[in-house]
């Protein structure tokens, strides 16, 4: 074995070696096709007017009225296959969320939904992101704001610089 090959074994992060370069940007291109981003979201509700696109909250009626973002539709993903239609317009892409990254309801919904031929991305981080970066969410209560998580967004900067 050669000294590179001893330090790649070795190394857990270059035991397996990264994609070629081509093969790396069709994966992280196709990533960003599937998912959005909790600020980027954010930045375009906050623009007002049409947005291009519907989020929806796929979460049960109690988490939905502990907290949403504003304007989203609560659809649940048990209910998708019967209400969708009813509520959603197959022209308008769709934003789905659930509780966070630990929760993969929001990847279920968008399955759900692209099953029945919309255009659909999953928001990452979801709503526990939503809140831990400072937007303002609404409640059964009223709308509720909360300050930036340090460890989730700059704090006394306008965004991430992503």
């Amino acid at each position: 074995m050669t000294t590179t090959q001893l330090a790649t074994a070795a190394n857990p992060v270059l035991r397996v070696a990264p994609a070629a370069p081509a093969d790396a940007a069709a994966y992280f291109r196709a990533s960003l096709v599937f998912h959005a981003d909790v600020s980027d979201v954010a930045s375009v509700l906050a623009q007002g007017g049409e947005p291009g696109f519907v989020v929806l909250d796929s979460r049960s009626t109690e988490a939905w009225d502990q907290g949403h973002v504003p304007g989203a539709v609560h659809l649940p993903t048990a209910l998708i296959a019967e209400q969708a239609e009813q509520l959603l317009d197959k022209s308008v892409p769709v934003v789905t969320y659930c509780w966070g990254p630990g929760c993969n309801g929001a990847t279920r919904a968008a399955l759900a939904l692209a099953e029945l031929g919309y255009q659909v991305k999953e928001m990452l981080g979801g709503f526990e992101y939503w809140v831990r970066e400072g937007f303002e969410f609404e409640t059964w209560e009223g709308s509720e704001k909360r300050e930036a998580d340090a460890l989730t967004a700059p704090v006394g900067a306008e965004n991430c610089g992503c």
